[in-house]
């Protein structure tokens, strides 16, 4: 029986690409986004408010990357995958640090999950492209 097994990390580095990145991204759509990169337990690694973003969408920009990390999903996919049950969807969605709408996403390498990468301030859609372009600076794509 195997004990224990190396696991991959993020490093702030990267964290500190992909959250510029995002934010980088929705300037180009004329949209202030906060950004936000966890690792797999949902701890914080980096964070960046855009210029003009949002305070309030600080934290969702920090639930979406949690949710996305511990879920292991895209928080879009994860509405979608719950909106024909009602009492799933809204008992999942209110508890604390839920975000169940596009702009977060896992990260996984080599198949392991290491964290997620969520931001708020765009539209929904806009958030998600941000997401996506925060996970290229860190050499990955979405899964």
């Amino acid at each position: 029986m195997e004990t224990s097994r190396p696991t991959r990390r993020i490093t702030a580095e990267a964290a500190h690409a992909g959250v510029a990145a995002a934010c980088e991204q929705a300037r180009a759509f004329g949209a202030a986004v906060n950004a936000c990169v966890v690792d797999a337990g949902g701890h914080q690694i980096a964070f960046l408010r855009g210029d003009g973003a949002f305070l309030q969408s600080g934290p969702i920009a920090r639930d979406k990357a949690a949710t996305a990390a511990g879920f292991g999903a895209p928080t879009g996919a994860l509405y979608d995958a719950l909106k024909g049950e009602a009492a799933v969807l809204s008992g999942i969605a209110a508890q604390p640090g839920i975000a169940l709408f596009q702009g977060g996403l896992p990260i996984v390498v080599d198949g392991e999950l290491i964290g997620g990468i969520g931001v708020s301030g765009a539209s929904a859609e806009q958030d998600e492209l941000c997401a996506m372009a925060g996970l290229k600076a860190m050499g990955l794509t979405a899964s």
